[in-house]
């Protein structure tokens, strides 16, 4: 059975599937948190926590898996490297010091590095469990 024109189609809801749910993660970690903290010695940390950025990583797992282990790799990829670089850019773009496009050019960077390695995992992975046992035949 032939896909034809299916599978392009296929890829390309996967890279629009993952950048999707790349910004919905995005505003439901670090969207509603805005504020700078000041520390008693007059440091400012934030406006994100550690345990917000991580929650990020970990549930972006699910759609880079999702992509990757069904051999939509560049949907693993690209999806959810254009969904936080495309919501860092939206979050950030009002500071004024314009400092903002280094920290969305680093969220991109980062995200193409961090998603091509667990693709690469999670193809190597599930590349093992999907393939058939290796018969063995004696000659005959």
């Amino acid at each position: 059975m032939s896909q034809g024109p299916r599978k392009p189609v296929l890829h390309l809801l996967s890279i629009l599937a993952t950048a999707g749910a790349s910004m919905a993660m995005w505003a439901a970690w670090l969207g509603w948190d805005q504020r700078y903290d000041v520390q008693p010695d007059g440091t400012m940390t934030g406006p994100y926590e550690a345990w917000q950025v991580i929650g990020l990583v970990l549930t972006l797992l699910v759609p880079v898996y999702w992509a990757a282990s069904r051999r939509y790799f560049v949907g693993a990829v690209l999806g959810p490297t254009s969904g936080l670089t495309a919501a860092a850019f939206y979050d950030w773009s009002d500071d004024t010091s314009g400092l903002f496009a280094v920290g969305v050019g680093l969220i991109m960077m980062g995200t193409l590095a961090a998603t091509a390695v667990v693709s690469a995992v999670t193809a190597a992975i599930t590349d093992h469990r999907q393939r058939p046992p290796a018969a063995h035949y004696l000659p005959s």
